[in-house]
């Protein structure tokens, strides 16, 4: 087997602080005066609607919030930035809650996005960058504390992730004490699992040798991981992956099994498990590479902590970073380094 060796840098080293940026955003977590205001008024029927929306894994880490408020009755959309600007202005007007999130406040989208909404919509931002024209133009900013990354997004993206656990608990009128309680575990949990990282790389360099497609694949709340793993993985390695749900993969894309072929299932919470469980099994059936990410993996790459299930998003992601950086060592490139991208988009 071909040994390649982990190219140390700022990517790695983001990936490690991350259980300090969840630590800082933890800190900062409280009863906000003016998104109560508005949570009483979402209760009171004052609003229609909530809007969720970002670019990238912005606007991937809103997908279980999305799930949560649909399930406590709330009619609730999820939109890229993009689109919402471009082909959906009827929607900018004083019914709508629009929860915008983007890292840094200063992206093309949302720059738009403040335009177009012109005071109209009840804006809440959550960014990592006070300053921000998102920050300052928001009727309610939330800011996570994840200080400066270098290019991929991954303390900012488990800092939102936290964010919008608190957040959506406060506008649903969650037993917010409950939430922090948990919330209180993340910072733990991560860090236990990337004590060991050098061990998970080496890992995934041996389970993915020579493979030439990438699926990740999952349901539900996971759909948040499996959406940025693909986001990432392409950006950080220059190896292309596609991130989409379970059922989707069979309809199609199961096609493609072969032995390069390597689908990373995430097993979720138990409301799927089972069918995510039986996919990983077929994908072995047929001749691909099948791997499950839960917690009773036998490879530690691939194994979580044991969390309960509203962290579960958090420590998803943790093992398609280990994958970065294995792919980007089989590459002999730096993980994390960007060449025609820049860290915030400016262009539409």
């Amino acid at each position: 087997m071909r040994r390649s060796a982990i190219i140390e840098g700022d990517y790695l080293r983001d990936i490690l602080n991350q259980p300090e940026a969840l630590e800082d955003t933890f800190k900062v977590l409280m009863e906000d005066s003016a998104l109560t205001t508005v949570a009483s008024r979402l209760s009171s029927g004052h609003f229609k609607r909530i809007i969720l929306t970002g670019m990238g894994s912005s606007f991937y880490a809103l997908y279980p919030l999305y799930l949560q408020l649909i399930g406590s009755g709330y009619r609730t959309a999820a939109v890229e930035t993009s689109e919402l600007v471009h082909y959906m202005p009827n929607l900018f007007d004083q019914d709508t809650i629009i929860l915008a999130v983007s890292q840094s406040g200063f992206s093309a989208e949302m720059l738009r996005l403040i335009e177009v909404n012109d005071h109209r919509g009840t804006i809440i931002a959550v960014t990592n960058t006070p300053d921000s024209p998102l920050a300052r133009h928001a009727d309610v900013s939330f800011l996570i504390h994840a200080g400066a990354e270098s290019a991929v997004s991954t303390k900012t993206y488990v800092a939102t992730l936290m964010a919008l656990e608190w957040v959506g608990a406060v506008l649903r009128k969650s037993k917010c004490e409950d939430v922090i309680d948990e919330l209180a575990l993340a910072a733990a949990a991560v860090g236990s699992y990337l004590k060991n990282w050098r061990e998970h790389v080496e890992g995934a360099l041996a389970r993915m040798e020579g493979i030439q497609q990438l699926f990740l694949v999952g349901r539900g709340p996971s759909m948040a991981a499996v959406s940025t793993g693909g986001l990432i993985l392409k950006e950080s390695t220059h190896f292309h992956a596609e991130g989409m749900n379970s059922a989707a993969f069979r309809h199609g894309p199961f096609e493609l099994l072969n032995e390069g072929c390597f689908v990373l299932t995430f097993l979720g919470d138990a409301r799927t498990g089972i069918l995510n469980r039986n996919l990983a099994r077929d994908v072995e059936k047929h001749g691909g590479i099948g791997q499950l990410v839960s917690e009773g993996e036998s490879c530690s790459t691939f194994r979580l902590p044991s969390v309960p299930p509203r962290l579960l998003p958090i420590v998803e992601i943790l093992p398609v970073q280990m994958i970065s950086l294995a792919l980007a060592a089989h590459a002999g490139r730096e993980a994390g380094r960007l060449t025609l991208a820049t860290k915030v988009t400016t262009t539409e």
